[in-house]
């Protein structure tokens, strides 16, 4: 029997069907795992090597290890032709540029990377740079670039220079260039979208806004249910490293937000908000400055909080008479002395020898890593005794990392955990001073300070005071019964009584602090409070 033409035309729109099932299936299949991406930062440190190769080798493996996106750049630079990069392998989305320069490795696995976004570019032009990976002294290079998934360039073009690579000349980049395959705006478990999830949606029987359960941050390309701890939740449902003008940075819950001001700013007293906020490296002014030195360190005066990052090098200190920086008088470094807080890193490999610690930064509070090379704090090669930051209280995000400090001192890397808010940060402390040279140099922690140990010597130095605490430094007792000025003790801190209490022989002269805590009135008591006048 003959099949109708209309049996045929269902059985033609039954095939189509189950085709268009079949590739929605196996599209499906290859985003499935997009909700347990890990999204790691990236780096920007373009051809610099990170301290020796051994050292550079375990930064990368830090940065990318088990990553699938990089949310800034991907860059492979200095790997050595015995070096395992096998933890490449579950990249598969970069929003900035890929780098792959000065290796002789032979093979870079790169085989599950599809997209390259480009928001940012090398050398402002580049999505892709593959340069100088042959090394002609000893014939070694890379052959190998698996990039068998690419499939998509969003932004910025291709660059291969002076390298020993084969086929490259077969690839169509064209296609990769210009062909839509993956999400060019957000993806969403897989989904593409033009926005993530509002935080908030319209409820038409309460005729108001409410919170969305199925809402989501912004994080680069990818929406997210919750932002990193180092990074602020913008009032408009993004992750971001600084808040917009006119906003300022708070925490709530133990979460960073930014809050608009209304009136007087609560941080500063005044109608600007953050008006001694500074742009550091990677920011602003400084957005491709490399490092601090002498033409751009005046720019940190009377800064409290610094938006990016901090890098002394070699030049700093002594200057380039390639691109005519002059040296720095190692006096200028105090400007750092009002820095509270750095939102980046704090990167530190030459000093000064006439300076002994790093007190320029002893008032520094928070490192909080929103930009690193994965790590946020680095002292290496330096000729210090002591670090002297008696003010550091919190590492928000990446590792720390002292190193071949030869002179260096009071380097427990216990205390340091205290510092960490997340569990995978890690702390390496090698090649400094050893415990016995300290110890006969008397380099060791004042009585005053417990067991958690201290920055240097002297009280002032201690992380924890044993017994009270007076103006940043440790102290056996406080002036509660005698001695000038009299004092009460709040949480083992030694805090003044009020100017109009009477000063008591054999009793506490004030409860604690304020004139409605005192024992007896200077002059005279006007309800609960002790003032000057009736």
């Amino acid at each position: 029997m003959t099949p109708s033409h209309r049996e045929l035309q269902n059985n033609t729109m039954a095939a189509r069907f189950l085709k268009w099932i079949s590739i929605t299936f196996l599209l499906w299949l290859s985003f499935c795992g997009l909700a347990e991406n890990k999204v790691c930062q990236g780096v920007t440190n373009r051809l610099n090597l990170l301290g020796t190769k051994e050292d550079h080798y375990r930064n990368m493996v830090k940065t990318y290890s088990n990553c699938t996106v990089v949310l800034e750049n991907l860059e492979i630079t200095h790997m050595e032709d015995h070096r395992d990069l096998s933890f490449l392998r579950s990249i598969k989305e970069v929003g900035g540029y890929v780098l792959i320069a000065l290796n002789t490795v032979s093979r870079i696995p790169l085989e599950n990377l599809r997209i390259i976004r480009g928001h940012s570019l090398y050398d402002g032009s580049f999505a892709l740079s593959v340069i100088s990976n042959y090394n002609k002294s000893t014939n070694k290079g890379t052959d190998q670039i698996l990039l068998t998934s690419l499939t998509e360039i969003l932004k910025g073009g291709v660059k291969f220079l002076t390298n020993q690579l084969c086929n490259v000349e077969t690839i169509q980049w064209s296609d990769i260039l210009f062909v839509l395959q993956a999400c060019r705006d957000f993806q969403d478990n897989g989904v593409c979208k033009d926005s993530c999830p509002g935080l908030h949606r319209y409820d038409p029987n309460l005729h108001q806004l409410v919170p969305n359960p199925h809402g989501k941050y912004s994080f680069g390309a990818t929406c997210v249910k919750s932002c990193p701890r180092s990074y602020i939740i913008s009032d408009y449902g993004a992750c971001v490293r600084t808040c917009n003008d006119n906003t300022y940075e708070v925490e709530v819950g133990g979460i960073r937000k930014c809050a608009k001001c209304d009136g007087l700013c609560p941080e500063v007293g005044t109608a600007a908000c953050l008006p001694h906020l500074c742009n550091g490296l990677g920011t602003g002014e400084l957005v491709h400055t490399l490092s601090i030195n002498a033409t751009n360190i005046g720019s940190f005066e009377n800064c409290t909080k610094i938006n990016g990052n901090i890098d002394i090098i070699h030049t700093s200190i002594y200057g380039d008479q390639f691109t005519k920086i002059p040296k720095m008088d190692p006096a200028q470094l105090n400007v750092f002395k009002t820095v509270k807080e750095i939102t980046g890193y704090l990167w530190i490999q030459t000093w000064p020898n006439t300076m002994s610690s790093l007190s320029p930064f002893e008032n520094l509070e928070v490192v909080r890593g929103r930009t690193k090379r994965s790590r946020s704090l680095v002292v290496a090669g330096l000729h210090i005794t002591h670090l002297g930051l008696r003010s550091l209280r919190e590492i928000s995000d990446g590792d720390v990392f002292v190193s071949k400090n030869s002179e260096l001192c009071y380097t427990d890397a216990k205390h340091w955990q205290k510092l960490f808010k997340s569990p995978h940060q890690t702390v390496n402390i090698e090649g400094n001073a050893n415990a016995a040279t300290c110890a006969l140099r008397n380099d060791t922690c004042d009585k005053k300070c417990t067991a958690d140990g201290c920055w240097g010597p002297g009280p002032s130095m201690c992380i924890s005071c044993r017994d009270y605490k007076r103006d940043g430094g440790c102290i056996d007792s406080c002036n509660i019964l005698e001695g000038e000025p009299r004092e009460t003790a709040v949480n083992k801190t030694c805090i003044k009584c009020h100017p109009e209490c009477q000063h008591m022989n054999g009793t506490a002269t004030c409860s604690a602090p304020g004139s409605a805590n005192c024992t007896k009135c200077a002059n005279f008591k006007d309800g609960l409070f002790c003032v000057s006048q009736a």
